[in-house]
């Protein structure tokens, strides 16, 4: 065996989910590549062309040499200014120039992935800057591109796969960050629960306990009298938490019970994602 056993769940994961990208797009008629989607700026050809962008980088490719134009407003930040080049430089490209792209990078990275011998706690270089332990990156890789398929599925109106393995390691590591969200961010009080209630093809319930110091954890077990409970399906919760849609816009789909002052905090933070 070569992979590591940590490794196999994201790996399937990405797998699964840029094996369905490829079969959302390759039909795609020359005019579907330029509909738009929830990603702030972004076409469907864009979040195409910033997936093998980044699958380029992870297999060690070298960056385009590329000006980005002055009227891309939707760019906020260097992290933004550096997913952008990879994005606009195929903005030109034709359907079948996407495609054809698309398929011989993803069978360029499947190979590297098959065939992957490190350690996970291996340091990589990660696209933007700085390094991350491979268990982290492919982690990261596998969230990355199944939300990227959700944005594909909804512009594409092909909805699918909200149970699949990508959607199990996003459920994760979004999870990983409620606590933050919860206690420095929304600034909930010391010795004080939050309770999310998420059903739909992946349902859970998670508590966010903040003890006397104001730190915060997150557990499975049920809060007695939390100060807010947040009732959501689970595409709600990621286009939420994926910064997707403000919750102004899906007020209708969010039961809140409780203190609604923190729950507004809490949903006014609630996006992770860059």
């Amino acid at each position: 065996m070569t992979v590591h056993p940590s490794l196999q769940t994201s790996i399937d994961a990405w797998t699964h989910s840029i094996d369905a990208i490829s079969e959302l797009v390759t039909p795609l008629p020359e005019s579907e590549w330029n509909r738009a989607t929830e990603c702030p700026g972004w076409s469907v050809r864009d979040i195409v062309s910033h997936v093998i962008g980044l699958e380029c980088e992870m297999l060690g490719d070298p960056r385009p040499i590329h000006t980005l134009p002055r009227d891309l407003f939707h760019m906020t930040g260097e992290l933004g200014r550096y997913m952008e080049v990879q994005v606009d430089v195929r903005r030109c490209h034709t359907a079948p120039e996407m495609t054809s792209e698309l398929e011989y990078t993803v069978i360029r990275r499947a190979r590297q992935l098959r065939n992957e011998k490190r350690q996970p706690d291996t340091m990589v270089r990660w696209p933007g800057g700085g390094e991350l332990s491979l268990e982290d990156a492919l982690t990261r890789r596998a969230f990355d591109v199944w939300v990227h398929e959700q944005d594909l599925r909804r512009a594409l109106n092909q909805p699918g796969n909200l149970d699949s393995p990508g959607a199990y390691v996003t459920r994760d590591l979004l999870l990983s960050a409620l606590p933050k969200v919860v206690a420095k961010d929304a600034g909930a009080a010391p010795n004080s629960a939050v309770v999310f209630d998420v059903n739909g093809p992946i349902e859970f319930m998670r508590t966010v306990r903040v003890d006397a110091d104001g730190r915060a954890t997150i557990d499975g077990s049920v809060s007695l009298g939390p100060s807010v409970t947040l009732s959501l399906d689970w595409e709600t919760y990621v286009r939420l938490a994926c910064g997707r849609v403000r919750a102004d816009a899906v007020a209708e789909q969010v039961k809140v019970e409780g203190d609604q002052q923190l729950a507004d905090a809490i949903l006014a933070h609630f996006a992770i994602t860059p």
